[in-house]
């Protein structure tokens, strides 16, 4: 709703087209004919004009297909036409504005608010809301009738679990809140609205908890929200380019979701959610390069189950960044370090094969990316047979035809499964795109070009900050009460402080001695 959301030009007036200022005269027809220039070729912008009494004349201004018109008819015109007339007395006597009377008495929508200038009743016409106008009133009422399509809630496409809530986030800003507001019953929990893009007006929420989080991370979050000029936000990745620290760095240092219950869990640490109108993906910043390999469902499992999957996935990253290019490498530079059955194995089924192994596994690599990509954007029964059946086809073809070796198919599908273990989709992108120069460094240094590829990753790494918190934190700068939920996690009653990096103020999650135990037995 329009009046829970202040407009970035209240908060800092950006380029763009200029406020219309001018009043709202009280002269109905006059009114009417300005709003009308103003919606020019807007069809879907409906006047509906109607009498209070004998001769007071009024009108409701809404958007077709942007309010619902039961509640138009019910909760507005059936008791304008109803009582107006009682009311329009009551006002001559009273001396009370009438547009007063009719918001406390008569109308019985759930909000009303009221407005003297032409460019308010434009903002809530284009929100969803109906505009009441009444001649001889300068002033009109706005009044909450949103009534458009919506998704319902259900289950998050990008972020199954087999154990954890099945909800996630809408494209409804209003419906997401709530599934935050249903998991946090406690006023510490903040919502800031705000609107961004000139013409687009697109509703923003700053979630964070009061108390917990770090009073200079939201000011900054506020800060750097707060400065986007920009013509229409359309989704949270504009956002997300617009206050990232470095854009320039292939690594994610703004953390998305679809998940409720993620997002609590991280406005718990200490962080803050960034939600935006019209996409069900929410960002969560500040974020670190090892919160990125965590997922939900780590903290539904047992902390060992959790623990044992956690180190799996480290494995998995290591494997899907650098297993083409240590074969590469000990294959072009480094044969003496392999074992001679296993050298004799991958010379023979090189003996056809007329490219070298960085050709091979270039050709592998794009062919597979090729794949992925033609998966995504098919329709998605016919993009998953594509996925399977062309890996399966230009694996075997590949092969048969003396193209690539046998070996190289292998290693190039273990590393495409290993990518996709990755819980992160945009570090599983990152990691795919570092596999490349890294490869290239194998095929023309071989070992040392692999060491001094990953020395470069890692000195950017831990250049990065994200909201002024560093990227490798807690490993670097080392910070050891820290280290409980990184590489492993600890059981739930070993977790009593938040990171202390993130959450400066409280960072006590917990009281201590809750260790469970067996009962004692008597005697």
């Amino acid at each position: 709703m329009v009046s829970g959301f202040r407009r970035k030009d209240e908060i800092e007036m950006g380029q763009g087209t200029p406020p219309n200022n001018e009043m709202i005269s009280g002269k109905i027809t006059q009114d009417i004919q300005l709003l009308k220039a103003i919606f020019d070729r807007s069809t879907d912008v409906v006047f509906r004009e109607f009498q209070l009494g004998d001769a007071q004349t009024a009108a409701l201004i809404f958007l077709d297909g942007m309010v619902n018109t039961v509640i138009v008819d019910s909760d507005i015109i059936r008791p304008l036409l109803q009582y107006g007339e009682t009311m329009l007395q009551k006002s001559r006597v009273s001396q009370i504005g009438l547009e007063t009377l009719l918001q406390n008495q008569v109308i019985t929508a759930a909000q009303v608010d009221s407005g003297e200038r032409i460019q308010e009743a434009l903002d809530h016409i284009l929100s969803g809301d109906t505009v009441l106008l009444i001649d001889g009133v300068n002033k009109a009422l706005f009044i909450s009738a949103k009534g458009w399509g919506k998704r319902a809630v259900e289950e998050p496409a990008t972020e199954a679990v087999i154990r954890g809530p099945r909800e996630g986030f809408t494209e409804n800003l209003l419906t997401n809140i709530s599934l935050i507001r249903r998991r946090l019953r406690t006023p510490q929990l903040k919502i800031e609205g705000l609107q961004l893009g000139q013409l687009s007006k697109t509703d923003v929420a700053i979630a964070y908890l009061e108390g917990i989080a770090d009073d200079a991370i939201v000011e900054e979050v506020r800060k750097r929200v707060n400065r986007i000029d920009i013509d229409a936000i359309l989704e949270s990745g504009y956002v997300e380019e617009l206050i990232e620290d470095n854009s320039f760095s292939i690594f994610p240092q703004v953390n998305y979701t679809e998940r409720p219950d993620k997002i609590v869990g991280n406005l718990l640490e200490g962080k803050v959610a960034i939600l935006i109108d019209n996409t069900p993906f929410v960002l969560i910043v500040p974020v670190t390069f090892f919160e990125m390999m965590q997922a939900s469902e780590d903290y539904y499992q047992r902390y060992v189950i959790s623990t044992l999957i956690r180190m799996l996935r480290y494995l998995f990253l290591i494997i899907a960044l650098l297993l083409p290019s240590l074969y590469i490498a000990l294959l072009t530079f480094h044969q003496e370090m392999l074992p001679t059955s296993l050298l004799l194995s991958a010379a023979a089924s090189r003996e056809a094969v007329p490219f070298p192994a960085i050709v091979e596994a270039l050709l592998m690599e794009i062919s597979f990316e090729a794949l992925r990509e033609a998966g995504v954007r098919l329709p998605r029964p016919v993009g998953q047979a594509v996925s399977i059946v062309g890996a399966l086809v230009i694996g075997e073809a590949s092969v048969s035809a003396g193209i690539v070796s046998a070996p190289m198919v292998i290693i190039v599908s273990i590393t495409g499964i290993a990518s996709f273990i990755i819980p992160s989709y945009s570090q599983a992108i990152t990691i795919r795109l570092l596999r490349f120069p890294m490869m290239f460094l194998a095929g023309t240094l071989g070992l040392y070009g692999v060491l001094l590829g990953v020395l470069f990753i890692l000195i950017h790494m831990a250049r990065l900050r994200s909201f002024g918190v560093p990227y490798l934190s807690p490993m670097a700068p080392l910070h050891t009460s820290d280290l409980k939920d990184v590489l492993v996690r600890v059981p739930w009653w070993g977790m009593i402080n938040r990171s202390t990096e993130v959450s400066k103020n409280n960072t006590r999650r917990m009281k201590g001695a809750l260790r469970p135990r067996p009962p004692k037995r008597g005697g």
